[in-house]
């Protein structure tokens, strides 16, 4: 079974949401800081809760921020 490899757009939301640091978004959707560099290299798949938060921060759904490759 081949590994699940999804795709986001966090570092480019981020940027244009008033360049947003790593850390800030990491604590308003309640992670590390190291969970947010993760996810931006692709390195972590991110909970579906998480994905729901990181969404909401930018007033997104969680197909605009994420995508299956």
């Amino acid at each position: 079974m081949a590994k699940a490899e999804i795709s986001n757009h966090i570092r480019f939301l981020r940027f244009h949401a008033d360049e947003m640091t790593q850390q800030e978004l990491a604590d308003q959707v309640g992670c590390t800081r190291q969970t947010i560099i993760l996810l931006e290299r692709g390195r972590y798949v991110p909970s579906l809760a998480l994905a729901f938060r990181i969404a909401e921060t930018f007033g997104l759904t969680v197909d605009e921020v994420f995508e299956h490759r």
